[in-house]
Order: C-alpha cells, then sequence, then structure tokens
C-alpha cells in the first residue's frame, strides 16, 4: 500500500498514519498547518512518524499541492485534512471552511479522476445528521445539517459520491462521531475538561449537561479509517461510533474520578451544536467488520495519562 494521508499533522491524521506506518504501508503526508490551534502541538502530533522509513511529508495546501505528482503511485486516499470546529464555522470564517473543506476535496477528487486507487476514503461528521433525525442515527437518514462546518462536510461526502458515480473514483466516507484520545485538539470538549482540572480551573459546560453524544476512541476510528480503505464499498457512508449514548454530566463525572477534580461552570448552549447524536454502527460492522473496543473511561484515562505527561496543558 501507498497512501496519501491529508491532515497527517492533526489529531486523527497523525494517528493514522502511524497505524498505516505499523503495517508496512508508504505513506506520503500532507498537511498545511492552519492556524486553528498553535503549530507546535501538530508539530508533535508528527514527531515520531517524522523519522521513520516509508514517510515523506509534504507541507502545502491542497489547493496549491501538485496533486498529480502527490498522487503518483499511489494506491489509497485517506482525505482528512478540513478546517475543523462547529463553532468558529459562523460569519465571516465561512469562507475558510468553504475553501478547506469543499473547494479542496473537489480539487483532491479531481486529481484522482483515471488514476488506479483502490480506495478513496473521506473523512466526514456526524454532524452531517443534524437535530430532526431518529436516534440512533442511520446512514439512510436525511442530513440536515445544524452548523455551516456541518454542511461543508456534508457537501464533501456530495462530491465524493458524484465522482464515484461519475468518474468511477473509489469513494467511500466515514461519518466520525466525536472523536477523542491522546492529540485531541485543545478546543474540544474533553481535553478542555481535563487540562482545566489539570490546571485548577473550573470546567465550563455550555448546556444543561443532558445533552448526549456517541464518543468514539481514537484508535477505534484508525481502525474503522483503515479497514475501509481495505474493503469499504465505493458510494457509501459509514457511521464511526463508540457504541454508547453518554450525556455530557456522565462524562463530567468520570472526567471528576479520573482526575479527582470536579468545578463545572455552566453556560447557555452554543449555535450549532446538535443536541443529541448516537450511531447505528450496523453497516460498518457488516462491510468493514468495525466493532469498538476502548469503553469511554478506559479512554478518558489515556486522554488524562497524556496531557498529564505532556506540557500541552500548560
Amino acid at each position: 500500500m501507498k497512501a496519501l494521508v491529508t491532515g497527517a499533522a492533526g489529531f486523527i491524521g497523525s494517528h493514522l498514519t502511524a497505524g498505516l506506518l505499523d503495517r508496512g504501508a508508504e505513506v506520503v503526508g500532507l498537511d498545511c498547518f492552519t492556524d486553528y490551534y498553535p503549530r507546535p502541538l501538530k508539530e508533535a502530533n508528527l514527531g515520531q512518524s517524522r523519522s521513520r522509513p516509508g514517510f515523506r511529508f509534504v507541507e502545502q495546501r491542497i489547493q496549491d499541492a501538485d496533486l498529480r505528482s502527490l498522487l503518483d503511485g499511489v494506491t489509497h486516499v485517506f482525505h482528512l485534512a478540513a478546517q475543523a470546529g462547529v463553532r468558529k464555522s459562523w460569519g465571516r470564517d465561512f469562507r475558510i471552511y468553504t475553501e478547506n473543506n469543499v473547494e479542496a476535496t473537489q480539487q483532491l477528487l479531481e486529481a484522482s479522476v483515471g488514476l488506479p486507487l483502490h480506495r478513496f476514503v473521506y473523512a466526514s461528521s456526524s454532524s452531517v445528521y443534524g437535530d430532526n433525525v431518529s436516534i440512533p442515527m442511520r446512514e439512510t437518514a436525511l442530513p440536515q445539517p445544524v452548523s455551516p462546518y456541518g454542511v461543508t462536510k456534508l457537501a464533501g461526502e456530495q462530491l465524493c459520491y458524484l465522482y464515484h458515480v461519475n468518474h468511477r473514483v473509489p469513494t467511500s466516507a466515514l461519518r466520525y462521531f466525536t472523536v477523542y484520545g491522546p492529540r485531541q485538539r485543545p478546543d474540544m470538549a474533553f481535553n478542555r475538561f481535563i487540562r482545566a482540572a489539570l490546571d485548577g480551573r473550573p470546567i465550563t459546560l455550555y448546556g444543561d449537561g443532558e445533552q448526549t453524544r456517541d464518543f468514539t476512541f481514537v484508535a477505534d476510528a484508525v481502525t474503522a479509517t483503515i479497514a475501509a480503505g481495505d474493503r469499504g464499498v465505493p458510494g457509501r457512508a459509514y457511521n464511526i461510533g463508540g457504541g454508547a449514548r453518554v450525556s455530557m454530566n456522565q462524562v463530567l463525572e468520570i472526567i471528576g474520578r479520573v482526575t479527582g477534580r470536579l468545578d463545572v461552570r455552566r453556560e447557555a448552549a452554543q449555535k450549532g451544536d446538535m443536541r443529541d447524536t448516537y450511531a447505528d454502527t450496523t453497516l460498518a460492522r457488516a462491510d468493514l467488520g468495525f466493532a469498538p473496543s476502548v469503553s469511554l473511561p478506559e479512554g478518558i484515562e489515556a486522554e488524562y495519562r497524556w496531557l498529564s505527561s505532556t506540557q500541552v496543558h500548560g
């Protein structure tokens, strides 16, 4: 396997890169280090992979890269690069999301036309669903995202589908449900909560805490992603979830037990935040053999150990 991983310095992308190298794959990593969060954190994500044989890193935006050259000899594309974050996707920043999540995806797909790819795996999000779908969420539900970010991720999915139907690019999409674990982005809830506990600060929770999420440990997300590269059915989207629906209040109880601290301040819910998510992963189990293996307490403990042993929380 020769893989192109976009967003290779990101949270999931850096874990995926390491996982592919562990399998003996040759990996070309592409990342442009957007300023969404500090570059040193992303450099640390890539640290070990940079020195491993079989890995080559390219620092560039997809829109500016010589994609035909990057794709030369590539058998698998794992497209994880994106402008992340629901809350920042409103207003004047929306253009950043359309450029990095929609235009970049279209250009990568266009460059893939006619190439002998085995799979093109697109990282999507549970944000595509919105609030007007039944729980658990199934891939057959009508997506109605409630954030600009979700709109751009759904647009990327639709681009993948149309390039599959019209140009036979073997695309499949993975709808990740709230991935967490070591290297998680600093704006994400678990990272913020655990850092606050480590630093002796109160935890800020938006909403009443009864909103629920299906949390997916990063190692399980990577396993599913590699499996999609092996045997994902072109043209399909797959839910990738952790297997349990948990309220944010329950999450805080677990974090309190793990860290020994729990000082919570509550603020109003944020626009674009979905009320509930819970994945029906029947299709991923059938096609990909996907079965999450890390429980929420185990995963939170792993993220706590990572944040405790690094300087990233300081």
